[in-house]
C-alpha cells in the first residue's frame, strides 16, 4: 500500500510565514545597520575608523569564507548522496514508510539542500567571525626570538599560529561529522542504506561515499596527532606540578602520538581500499577503526601511564628536574619576572633605632591618607552639590609642587547621575543640563590638617570646606570632566546646543551664583542633521532626539564616556587595568589606563586565571573593576592609554618596545595604531606608574617562581603567599598592594613604587617585600627577602599585636565612643628600615551620625614586631615614642643608649621642684576622673557636656604628663610612677566631638 504524501501548507499559511520571516530579517538588519553606522560615527569622532573597518572587514571575510566552505562541503555531500541513490529499491515495509518523504523531497531536492547548507554555513560563519583576533594574529605573526626546549621552534608559532591551526582542524572535524550524518540520512531516505530487506544493506555507491568521509576524518585525526605533540608543551604535568611536557610526555607520549599519526594514515588508506577495491564490505574498515581505537588506548594511554607510574613516580624529582627547569624559565620569561632583583634583607627584630627620628628618605614620605577611606571625606568637604561624587576609591599619583615631588591622593569631581533628584532626572536635565563634573581635588598623602586632608586644588569658590594650602597648587587649565569613571552606557550627554542661558549646561557653583557653560571642544558626534537625529532616536530608543528643542544644528552627542570602556572600544585586543587614574598633564585632566597584551599558548609557562590572581579586598568591594575570568600564560604592560576628560581624545602609547604581540597587533591595523614610546610627552611620563593588575599577577607567580632551583621548587618549602587584609583577615580577601613614595634598601633615592608584603606559605611572619617601579622609563621589579628563620611579624600578625597591646586597646576603645563611632584602619604599610621593619597604620574614626566622614585621629606604629606598638596623635609623635621605647629597651638590656643622655640639671630659679609621689598620684586620680566623665558625657548624648568633658580630659592629661615628666627627674629611689587606676593611659589628643 502506497503511503500518502505529507500534507502541504496552504497559500495563506505560506504568505503568513513569509511575512513573519521578512519582518524578522528586516528588524535584524535594521538593528545591525544602525549599530554599525553609529559605531562608525563614534570611531570617526575618536579618529580610529581604521580599527572599525579592519575588524568589520575581517569578521565579514571570515563569516563568508568559513560559512561558504562549510555550506559547500555539506551541500555537496548531501547532493552527492542524492545523486548516488539507487534507481530500484526492494519492496519492504521500511521503504513504503519512506516513500512519503521521498515524494516530499525529490521535487525540490535542490531547494532543501540549499536551505540546509545555508543554515549550517550561517552558524559556522557566525562562529568564525568571532575568531577575528585569532586570524589577525595569525596573519601578522612576529618572532619571539626564543625557541622551545623540546622541538626547537620559535615561541611565536605557539602564540600566533597554533591557535588558528587548532581552530581550522576543529572546523574540519565538524564539517566531516556533519557531512557523514547528513549523507547517511539522505542515503537512508532514498534507499542507499537499508535496515530491512534481502541482499546488501548498503549500495556500492553509498559505501564508497560514506567510507571516503570516514577516511577523511581519520586523516584529520592524523593531523590532530601532529598538533597534539606541540600541545604537550601547553598541558599540565601532574607529576611535577608544573605546566609543559614532562618525562613521560617526552619519552612516551611524544613517540606514541607520532606512531598514532602514521597508524591513522594507514587506517585511512585501508578504509578506502578494503571497502571499495578489494573486499567491498564494511567488516575490514570496521576492524581498522577498532585497531586504531585500541592503538590509541594502548600506545597513547596505557604505555605513557605505565612509564609515569613505574619510571617517574618512584623518583619524580630525578626524572622531572630538567622539565621543571623548563617551566620555571618559561614562566619567568612569559610574565616578566626573570629580571627581578631579589636581595637578602636581615629583617632583625631589634629595638627601634634612633635614626628613625633623623631619617630624610623614608619617614618624611610615609603615606597617612588612605585613598579607599577618604572618598567620603572628599565628597563631604569638596562635593559642592549633591550630584557630584568622587567614586568609591581615590587614586595615588605624584606631583612636583613648589619644587618638591611627593605623592598625592587625587580625586575627580564627577557627575553621578544616580544622585540626581527626581526633578533633575527628566530627560532634558539629565542629558542636556547636567553634562559634566568640575575639577581635580588633591591633597598630599603624608600631610594632615585638623585630622583632614590638606587640599591643594579643587575648590569651587566658597563651596569647598576643609583645610587648603595657600602656597601649593596643581594648575588645571581645563577642569571640566565630560568623561569619567562613574559614567555608564546610558549616561550620554547632548552638548554644544545653545549659548549661556537658563537652558545651557550647568557648570559649577560659585558662591551664591550658578555658572553655566556651553561645550566648545572637539568631543562628541555631531547630530545636527535630521538623519543623524533619526539614527540616534533608533539607537538610543529615545524620541527626544527628534522632538526636543534642546537638540539643534549645533548639537553633539557624547556616549561611551567611561575611560576604560572608551579604550576597550578603540583597542579591543587589549586587557585593561581595573584602576584607571586621573593626572593633570599640560593643564588638562587625562585618564591614564594601563593596557595589557596577553596570550594563553606560551609553551611551558604556568597558566593562571586572570580574575582570580587579581582579586583582592578592592575588587571584592567594587572599588576597582575586576578582570574577566580568563586563562593566560603570558602578559605584558605594552600600552599606556590616555583619555582626555574634556574632549574624550584617546591615545595609545607603546610602552613595551619588545613585545611581539603588540607588534603583531600594530601591524594588523596598518602599523600606525600605536604611538611610539619615544613620543610620550615627558610630563605624561612623570605620571606613569607600575600597573596594579600586572603587579598582582607577578606577585602571585613570584611567590613560587622566586625559587629557581628545581629540587627546591618541587619541594615547595620556600613558597610565599599574599596575606589577607590585616584589619579583617577572616574574610579571606587578599591585602591589596599600595603605592608609596619611598626609598627601599639598595635604591639610590625615593621612588614612586607599588609595594606588597608576602608571608611564607601557611605562616603569618614576614617573608619578603616586593616592589615595582619605573627606573629611567623601564619597569623594575624588586624583592627584599628575609631569612627563613626570621621572626619579623607579617601584616596580619602585626595588626593583631598592635591593636591588642594593653594601652593601645584601651585608647582604641575610647575612640569608638562606646559604639557611637567606628574605628577604621587605613593601609598597613610595611617599610624596610635600618635592617628591621617599620609598620605604619593610620587609624580613622567615623561617627555613626548621618553625613559623617572618617577623620584621621591616630597613627599606629611598630618596629620589628607588635610588642613595640605605639598609638600616637601624629606620625612625628609616634616616631618619637618608638625611639624612646628603643632607648628604654637598650638600657634595660645593658646596652648604651642610642644618643648620649645628658645629666638632669637642677631646676632654674623660679621653677617648681620635681613632683612628689603624692602629686603624681593626685594627677593620676584627676585624669581617671576626667576619663570617666568623658564616657558618661558620651552616653548621655549631651554635646555641651561632652565638649566640656573633652576639654577637662585634655587639661588633666597635660597635667599628668607634666607630673610624670617631673617625677622622672627625681633621684633614683625617690618614689614610683603611678598610673590612673582602672583605665589605660589616655590618648595624647582625645577624640573631637565631630568624630564621636
Amino acid at each position: 500500500m502506497r503511503s500518502s504524501p505529507l500534507p502541504r501548507m496552504s497559500r495563506r499559511g505560506r504568505v503568513t510565514v513569509g511575512v513573519l520571516v521578512g519582518v524578522f530579517v528586516l528588524f535584524t538588519l535594521l538593528g545591525w545597520g544602525v549599530n554599525a553606522w553609529t559605531d562608525w560615527l563614534w570611531f570617526d569622532e575618536v579618529h580610529y575608523t581604521g580599527v572599525f573597518t579592519d575588524v568589520l572587514t575581517t569578521r565579514l571575510l571570515l563569516f563568508l569564507a568559513v560559512g561558504a566552505a562549510m555550506a559547500i562541503v555539506i551541500g555537496g555531500n548531501l547532493y552527492l548522496a542524492y545523486r548516488l541513490r539507487p534507481l530500484l529499491r526492494p519492496h519492504s515495509s521500511e521503504q513504503q514508510t519512506l516513500d512519503r518523504y521521498r515524494v516530499a523531497l525529490s521535487p525540490r531536492i535542490g531547494t532543501w539542500v540549499t536551505v540546509v547548507s545555508i543554515v549550517v554555513g550561517l552558524f559556522a560563519g557566525l562562529s568564525a567571525q568571532g575568531r577575528w583576533d585569532t586570524w589577525m594574529l595569525f596573519r601578522n605573526a612576529q618572532p619571539f626570538g626564543v625557541k622551545d626546549p623540546i622541538f626547537n621552534i620559535d615561541v611565536g608559532f605557539y602564540v600566533f599560529q597554533y591557535p588558528f591551526y587548532k581552530y581550522l582542524l576543529g572546523v574540519g572535524f565538524t564539517a566531516v561529522v556533519l557531512a557523514v550524518i547528513g549523507s547517511l540520512a539522505v542515503h537512508y531516505v532514498f534507499g542507499g542504506v537499508r535496515l530491512q530487506g534481502g541482499g546488501d544493506r548498503i549500495t556500492n555507491a553509498a559505501r564508497a561515499h560514506l567510507t571516503t568521509l570516514v577516511a577523511v576524518f581519520v586523516l584529520f585525526k592524523a593531523v590532530a596527532y601532529v598538533l597534539d605533540r606541540r600541545a604537550l608543551l601547553l598541558s599540565y604535568n601532574e607529576g611535577a606540578k608544573v605546566y609543559g611536557a614532562g618525562y613521560a610526555d617526552v619519552n612516551a607520549l611524544l613517540p606514541a602520538k607520532e606512531i598514532l599519526g602514521y597508524i591513522s594514515i594507514v587506517v585511512a588508506i585501508a578504509i578506502i581500499l578494503f571497502s571499495n577495491a578489494f573486499i567491498r564490505n564494511l567488516v575490514w574498515p570496521g576492524v581498522s577503526l577498532a585497531l586504531l581505537g585500541i592503538s590509541a588506548v594502548a600506545i597513547g594511554g596505557i604505555y605513557p601511564s605505565a612509564v609515569q607510574s613505574f619510571t617517574v613516580n618512584p623518583s619524580t624529582i630525578d626524572k622531572e628536574r630538567p622539565y621543571i627547569k623548563n617551566s620555571i624559565e618559561a614562566t619567568r620569561a612569559a610574565f616578566g619576572i626573570n629580571d627581578v632583583d631579589i636581595n637578602a634583607y636581615p629583617g632583625s627584630s631589634q629595638p627601634p633605632p634612633a635614626s628613625l627620628a633623623t631619617d630624610t628618605s623614608v619617614v618624611p614620605n610615609i603615606r597617612l591618607l588612605d585613598p579607599q577611606l577618604l572618598s567620603e571625606t572628599y565628597t563631604q568637604l569638596q562635593q559642592a552639590r549633591g550630584f557630584y561624587n568622587f567614586g568609591d576609591k581615590l587614586d595615588i599619583d605624584r606631583y612636583a609642587v613648589n619644587g618638591k615631588t611627593q605623592d598625592y591622593v587625587v580625586g575627580v569631581r564627577e557627575i553621578n547621575y544616580d544622585r540626581l533628584t527626581a526633578q533633575q532626572s527628566n530627560w532634558l536635565n539629565r542629558h542636556t543640563i547636567y553634562t559634566h563634573g568640575y575639577g581635580v581635588v588633591a591633597a598630599p598623602a603624608n600631610e594632615v590638617c585638623n585630622e583632614q586632608p590638606k587640599f591643594v586644588s579643587g575648590f569651587l569658590g566658597d563651596e569647598g570646606t576643609g583645610c587648603q594650602s595657600a602656597t601649593e597648587e596643581i594648575k588645571t587649565d581645563q577642569p571640566r570632566i565630560y568623561y569619567g569613571e562613574q559614567m555608564d552606557d546610558g549616561d550620554y550627554a547632548v552638548v554644544g546646543s545653545r549659548g549661556n542661558g537658563s537652558n545651557a549646561e550647568f557648570d559649577r557653583p560659585t558662591g551664591s551664583k550658578e555658572q553655566y557653560y556651553t561645550y566648545d571642544g572637539t568631543g562628541g558626534v555631531p547630530i545636527g542633521s535630521f538623519a543623524r537625529r533619526l539614527l540616534y532616536t533608533v539607537k538610543m530608543q529615545e524620541t527626544n532626539f527628534l522632538l526636543s528643542e534642546a537638540v539643534n544644528d549645533n548639537s553633539k552627542l557624547m556616549y561611551v564616556r567611561n575611560p576604560r570602556d572608551r579604550v576597550a572600544k578603540v583597542a579591543p585586543f587589549l586587557k585593561l587595568d581595573g584602576d584607571p587614574y586621573p593626572a593633570v598633564v599640560g593643564g588638562r585632566v587625562l585618564w591614564i589606563v594601563d593596557g595589557y597584551t596577553t596570550a594563553a599558548t606560551y609553551p611551558n609557562s604556568e597558566r593562571v586565571n586572570l580574575q582570580s590572581v587579581t582579586s583582592d579586598e578592592l575588587t571584592t568591594s567594587g572599588a576597582v573593576v575586576a578582570q574577566a575570568r580568563e586563562e593566560i600564560n603570558y602578559i605584558r604592560n605594552s600600552v599606556k592609554a590616555t583619555v582626555d576628560a574634556y574632549d574624550g581624545t584617546v591615545k595609545l602609547y607603546e610602552y613595551d618596545e619588545k613585545d611581539p604581540v603588540l607588534k603583531a597587533w600594530n601591524k594588523a591595523f596598518g602599523g600606525n595604531l600605536i604611538v611610539p614610546k619615544t613620543e610620550i610627552p615627558q610630563e605624561l611620563t612623570d605620571h606613569l606608574r607600575y600597573p596594579a593588575d600586572l603587579f598582582k599577577v607577578q606577585r602571585d607567580l613570584l611567590a613560587r617562581y622566586h625559587v629557581t632551583e628545581p629540587n627546591e621548587f618541587f619541594s615547595g618549602q620556600d613558597y610565599w603567599e599574599v596575606p589577607n587584609a590585616p584589619d579583617d583577615p577572616d574574610r579571606g580577601q587578599k591585602q591589596p598592594p599600595y603605592y608609596l613614595m619611598t626609598q627601599m634598601p639598595g635604591q639610590d633615592g625615593p621612588r614612586f613604587q607599588l609595594t606588597s608584603a608576602v608571608t611564607p606559605r601557611g605562616r603569618q611572619n614576614l617573608a619578603a617585600i616586593i616592589s615595582g617601579s619605573y627606573v629611567n622609563g623601564q619597569p623594575k621589579l624588586e624583592a627584599l627577602e628575609l631569612p627563613d628563620q626570621s621572626v619579623v611579624s607579617g601584616p596580619v600578625q602585626v595588626h593583631q599585636q598592635m591593636t591588642n597591646t594593653t594601652d593601645v586597646r584601651g585608647q582604641l576603645s575610647l575612640l569608638s565612643a562606646d559604639g557611637k563611632a567606628t574605628v577604621q584602619y587605613g593601609n598597613l604599610l610595611s617599610l624596610p628600615f635600618d635592617n628591621g621593619m617599620l609598620y605604619v597604620e593610620p587609624v580613622y574614626v567615623k561617627s555613626n551620625s548621618q553625613n559623617a566622614y572618617p577623620l584621621l585621629q591616630r597613627v599606629l606604629l611598630s618596629y620589628g614586631d607588635g610588642s613595640n606598638a605605639v598609638l600616637a596623635s601624629s606620625l612625628q609623635q609616634g616616631i618619637k615614642d618608638l625611639v624612646a621605647k628603643g632607648d628604654a629597651q637598650r638600657q634595660a638590656a645593658g646596652e648604651p643608649p642610642s644618643q648620649p643622655q645628658q645629666p638632669n640639671p637642677p631646676p632654674p630659679t623660679g621653677e617648681q621642684p620635681p613632683a612628689t609621689s603624692a602629686e603624681l598620684s593626685a594627677a593620676a586620680q584627676r585624669l581617671s576622673a576626667a576619663i570617666d566623665e568623658v564616657k558618661a558625657a558620651q552616653a548621655s548624648g549631651d554635646l555641651a557636656r561632652y565638649g566640656k568633658a573633652l576639654a577637662d580630659l585634655e587639661t588633666a592629661s597635660d597635667a599628668f604628663q607634666a607630673a610624670q615628666k617631673a617625677a622622672n627627674n627625681r633621684p633614683v629611689g625617690s618614689g614610683t610612677t603611678p598610673t590612673p587606676t582602672g583605665s589605660a593611659p589616655p590618648p595624647t589628643t582625645p577624640p573631637s566631638p565631630s568624630a564621636g
